[in-house]
């Protein structure tokens, strides 16, 4: 699991991504980033939705209720700012894997 500091910064971008291949709802978004990270992103929905009020209220995210289920369920997606947000927080986590790298702390990291 990631410590509260790194999650910080990389929750909303895991999120972005996330949301940019589909519309998700909130415990969908917690079970697929667990399951896709093989548990390394283990969020809670006590962090997960302050979380995404904030990337709304950014505009970055947009939500709509679904009602046709069992269970109504707030599905969020996707603005046109968040996807130009989530271009710009990926370029800049591009250059710091890449700095770690230079550093030797990713391959550190792998050996492990």
């Amino acid at each position: 699991m990631i410590d509260r500091e790194l999650m910080r910064g990389a929750g909303p971008v895991a999120v972005l991504k996330l949301l940019e291949r589909r519309p998700m709802y909130g415990y969908e978004l917690v079970e697929t980033l667990e399951r896709q990270t093989n548990g390394i992103f283990v969020m809670g929905e006590s962090t997960l939705y302050p979380l995404l009020y904030n990337l709304e209220g950014k505009g970055l995210v947009a939500s709509r209720w679904d009602e046709e289920g069992a269970r109504p369920r707030k599905y969020y997606r996707l603005t046109p700012s968040g996807k130009r947000r989530l271009a710009e927080d990926a370029r800049r986590w591009k250059s710091v894997t890449e700095a770690m790298g230079a550093l030797g702390i990713v391959e550190e990291a792998l050996a492990w």
